[in-house]
């Protein structure tokens, strides 16, 4: 790299971009803390059926990823730095109060409400936050970095997600096993991650500048869009065959830990090996754009599909905790074949002057596939470990799913393909494209 280009890089981006990348490191440590042993403490602690488990995650992450299409018309609309501050003190709270369900001073709560319906009420004021974390550290980075530096911009944020994706797991662990301070002690850490980022975009988060940029939507204007792209039938064909690979992906966060725990070693550690995904993702996914980078990008697509989906297989034919940590990896393998060509093919799909719309609902299918893993999961739980005592069967069915994604990607390629006039990729490299970049 020649000093000419190392001086863009450290003149680049304003002092905003930093502040709010380095929030985001520890807003993904909470969350995936968070997630990494909410399953298991429903399950386990609160003795929730696998079933009822699965269904909460479930809609607990339809919530978070459904979000991000209202959340950044939100933000927009009343300041990135006031949007930021409002989520992580909503996160905040959220946290907390996950982690005192079991506090005495919460007794007339559960008692009022039940257990099932309080803790789905609490999960729903964390879930709020990312909603309108992401599209504001996205947006940041668009416009606090310099136009000749902007994809490394984008490159650092998604590295910065993926070390707070992978560091959350190991944090959970570390705070629940070696210092033994419980599960919900790892929601309590996860609420003072968040609060200590509200004191850092108070003190630290400066408005980026936003000359030249379009009119801010109304939120009235943002259902408007909605129900635009929903009217095109060739882009909601994609999302529902997108939305397949993300109901095998999910899995590993909601049908695999209770999987591990109740059906292979009832001490797994499961939180340990939820970092496997991340950190895969930081070593391989420049390797592996590199590699795939001459093919076609819905073939690419349907490829990590396949992948992801043969990644069950060894859990299906000899179930063990190293074979989780397999599965994982091999799924990671299968997201990093997807991620980068994904965006690239939803921009191609929009037409022309609504690449940024559509780019925000490109995280539909991440909703619509969340909400149907936790269903599917919890049900394949009951159905081959508690009624037929073949658990290690419905890795069958994960596979299988997986594999019909990936057959009708490459069906759709060849019946629906996108015409000949679609705008060309350069076209989505504007601000309003670049808010919601593909990271999750």
């Amino acid at each position: 790299m020649s000093r000419q280009r190392l001086r863009e890089i450290r003149s680049g981006f304003q002092p905003a971009f930093w502040a709010a990348n380095f929030t985001e490191i520890f807003e993904r440590v909470a969350y995936y803390a968070t997630i990494a042993v909410l399953g298991i403490y429903l399950n386990e602690q609160l003795h929730f059926s696998t079933e009822l488990t699965s269904w909460i995650l479930g809609t607990f992450g339809l919530v978070v990823w459904f979000l991000p299409i209202l959340g950044g018309t939100l933000a927009d609309r009343f300041g990135f730095r006031r949007a930021l501050m409002f989520a992580y003190l909503v996160m905040t709270a959220g946290y907390f109060l996950l982690g005192s369900l079991s506090a005495t001073w919460m007794a007339p709560v559960r008692h009022a409400l039940g257990d099932e319906w309080l803790v789905l009420a609490v999960l729903m004021i964390p879930a709020l936050g990312p909603g309108v974390v992401k599209p504001c550290v996205a947006g940041t980075t668009a416009l606090a970095s310099s136009e000749n530096v902007r994809s490394i911009g984008y490159s650092i944020y998604y590295t910065l997600v993926n070390i707070g994706g992978a560091l959350g797991p190991i944090i959970a662990f570390l705070v629940r096993k070696q210092l033994g301070w419980g599960m919900e002690a790892v929601f309590r850490v996860a609420s003072c991650s968040v609060f200590l980022m509200f004191w850092v975009t108070l003190l630290f988060y400066r408005e980026p500048v936003r000359s030249g940029r379009e009119p801010v939507a109304s939120v009235a204007q943002a259902f408007q869009n909605m129900v635009v792209v929903l009217g095109n039938f060739r882009f909601v064909a994609f999302l529902l065959i997108v939305s397949g690979f993300y109901i095998v992906f999910w899995q590993q966060y909601i049908s695999a830990p209770l999987f591990m725990r109740n059906f292979i070693n009832s001490k797994a550690d499961v939180d340990l090996l939820l970092s496997v995904d991340p950190a895969m993702i930081i070593l391989f996914q420049i390797v592996i754009t590199y590699l795939t980078r001459r093919m076609q990008p819905v073939r690419a697509i349907a490829l990590g599909f396949l992948v992801a989906g043969l990644a069950w297989i060894g859990l299906a034919v000899r179930p063990s905790v190293p074979m989780v940590a397999v599965a994982f990896a091999i799924l990671a393998l299968g997201e990093m074949m997807y991620a980068a060509r994904f965006y690239e093919y939803v921009s191609r799909l929009a037409p022309s002057g609504q690449q940024g719309v559509y780019m925000g609902y490109a995280f539909l299918p991440v909703a619509i596939g969340y909400f149907i893993a936790g269903i599917l999961g919890g049900h394949l739980l009951h159905y081959f470990g508690v009624v037929l005592k073949r658990p290690q069967e419905m890795w069958w069915v994960v596979m299988g799913v997986g594999i019909v994604s990936a057959a009708s990607m490459w069906a759709y390629d060849a019946f629906v393909r996108p015409p000949a006039s679609t705008v060309p990729l350069s076209a989505a490299n504007g601000p309003s494209a670049q808010r919601l970049p593909a990271t999750l």
